[in-house]
């Protein structure tokens, strides 16, 4: 399993192929990937480049964090793994209640 690398600030109309012929300089790569809007399908101006190796990813971060690419500043660094998602706590449960609340006092006369 490789190293995976964030890379944020792409320009909206970079490609994969693009990201990966950039970072290929630096080592091999297994995958580049550019996070889309999954109801517009318009780049979300980030990714992730999986590369060979932990060595290759720490060059490709060394001489590409802070480059430029399509007239905008990339910030490229090791990826941290993905946070499980846990709900929001507090934003639900604070309306329980609302229909029934007050209507069972009418029917007792």
């Amino acid at each position: 399993m490789g190293s995976k690398i964030y890379v944020g600030g792409l320009p909206y109309s970079a490609t994969e192929q693009e990201m990966s012929d950039l970072f290929g300089r630096h080592g091999a790569v297994a995958s580049a990937r550019i996070i889309t809007d999954k109801f517009t399908g318009q780049s979300r101006g980030f990714g992730f480049v999986e590369m060979s190796s932990d060595a290759e990813a720490q060059a490709a971060i060394t001489a590409l964090n802070g480059a430029e690419m399509g007239g905008r500043t990339l910030t490229v660094n090791e990826a941290r793994p993905q946070e499980p998602r846990t709900g929001g706590g507090g934003g639900f449960g604070g309306g329980r209640g609302g229909a029934g609340a007050g209507g069972g006092k009418r029917d007792r006369w």
